[in-house]
């Protein structure tokens, strides 16, 4: 089921590079076009497509329904305030923190080696300290790590 999400993936995010950043799908003719459940697809945009990997989704439900994927912009000041301090906040689990990682290094804002330092700092593996405190430790470092790479003066 892996290889199926991953094409889904792959489809959506090049129907948005042809459209700039914005699409929309009809659920069951992406269904249709994969040969797959309707679940199937909505399961791909909810894991895949998440606002911590930089995007929203909108839906409407009924017969001219549509599911509206939406790309953030990373340069948008505003969004990278709202990741660092509203997303991050005091807490985040690891998985979260990758999908963060994973959206600045899709975005470009920073580079894949930059993006696996990041993800070494922050995984379960590096904090080896208990379980209480770790996802609060992992959001310092996380929104710490991103800032610094992100100011003017790391330019």
């Amino acid at each position: 089921m892996s290889v199926l999400s991953d094409t889904i993936e792959k489809f959506i995010k090049s129907l948005m590079s042809e459209y700039e950043g914005k699409i929309e799908l009809q659920r069951n003719e992406l269904a249709q076009h994969f040969n797959c459940a309707p679940s199937q697809i909505n399961y791909v945009l909810a894991t895949r497509f998440t606002p911590d990997r930089g995007y929203i989704i909108e839906s409407r439900r009924g017969g001219g329904g549509y599911i509206r994927v939406v790309r953030l912009n990373i340069d948008d000041s505003d969004h990278l305030f709202q990741l660092v301090t509203k997303r991050i906040g005091e807490k985040i689990s690891e998985r979260d923190a990758m999908d963060i990682i994973c959206r600045l290094v899709e975005s470009k804002a920073i580079t894949k080696k930059e993006g696996a330092l990041i993800s070494a700092a922050v995984s379960d593996k590096a904090l080896n300290i208990p379980a209480m405190i770790k996802d609060s430790m992992r959001a310092n470092i996380l929104k710490q790590m991103i800032l610094v790479l992100l100011s003017e003066e790391a330019q």
